[in-house]
């Protein structure tokens, strides 16, 4: 039996529905390859088309697989390194240890957290507390399931300030066809998804939230079918009449191409709707 998800990604199924392959206002170019060695290279690169900022990136990993071991380093076009270092199931079964740092050369500013993360049947525990001298902040997260429910803790204590300073719980049911997932986050934002998987090429997925402070309510409804093996449409709009649509086509083996547009059903005349168009390279 597998373990529990860790908290972050409870209710994933509904958010993938509203996320996964939208890149409105961007144009963007990924690229992958892995060496026989077993080296990852990815490069990423995208174009605000609002402002005409670029970005990109370059990460390569590789996988020690005898010792568990996994490593991976990033750099960014804002000249920033990212390091990652992770050790898995060797000390214990479903145990990972992870340290992760950045350091940008330009301005000397240094940065690091280490990560641990333990799972079984019935329980998943995360936890990670940063490299800070002045005072740590410590994250820590439980998720148990039983016959698909799922129950999740999430908290977060400043040393510095001693005191917690994140205080979220979650409940929610997953089995093949179906997941439900709410949460409280500190007392004052409350949200909620559904995701209904009706059959093998269509899904949809709801997404509710309401927050104290404003009483501020946002709702949204979403959905992807796949065509075929090779082409996905998705379609999503929320109460604020935005509207969403993307399409995506693998146009040949390792080469896939999305399309998305974000239109504003409340000004349509006015303009200002957004498109993206992203390419997928794998090789």
């Amino acid at each position: 039996m597998a373990p529990p998800p860790s908290y972050s990604d409870l209710g994933k199924q509904a958010r993938d529905v509203f996320g996964k392959g939208y890149h409105f206002g961007l144009w963007k170019l990924d690229c992958k390859t892995k060496t026989e060695s077993g080296v990852e290279f990815s490069t990423s690169g995208n174009s605000n088309q609002e402002t005409g900022k670029v970005a990109g990136s370059l990460e390569t990993k590789y996988k020690v697989n005898d010792y568990g071991l996994s490593l991976s380093e990033k750099w960014t076009t804002d000249n920033t390194l990212f390091t990652e270092i992770s050790h898995t199931d060797k000390l214990l079964k479903g145990l990972k240890l992870t340290f992760e740092g950045s350091f940008a050369p330009h301005t000397g500013t240094k940065s690091g957290k280490i990560k641990a993360s333990y799972g079984q049947d019935l329980v998943k525990i995360d936890s990670d507390v940063n490299v800070n001298l002045a005072g740590p902040v410590i994250n820590a997260s439980g998720v148990v399931g039983y016959e698909g429910w799922l129950a999740g803790y999430q908290t977060a204590f400043d040393t510095q300030k001693t005191k917690l300073v994140t205080n979220n719980f979650a409940v929610g049911y997953v089995c093949k066809e179906f997941a439900v997932h709410t949460n409280v986050n500190d007392g004052q934002e409350f949200a909620g998804s559904v995701y209904h998987k009706v059959n093998n090429d269509l899904g949809c997925g709801v997404q509710l939230s309401w927050s104290a402070g404003n009483n501020n309510t946002k709702f949204g409804i979403g959905a992807q079918y796949n065509l075929d093996k090779d082409a996905v449409v998705r379609a999503k709009v929320n109460n604020s009449s935005q509207i969403g649509l993307g399409y995506q086509q693998k146009l040949r083996d390792g080469i896939t191409l999305t399309l998305s547009t974000l239109i504003d059903g409340k000004n349509f005349n006015a303009g200002g709707h957004r498109i993206g168009v992203a390419l997928d390279l794998e090789a």
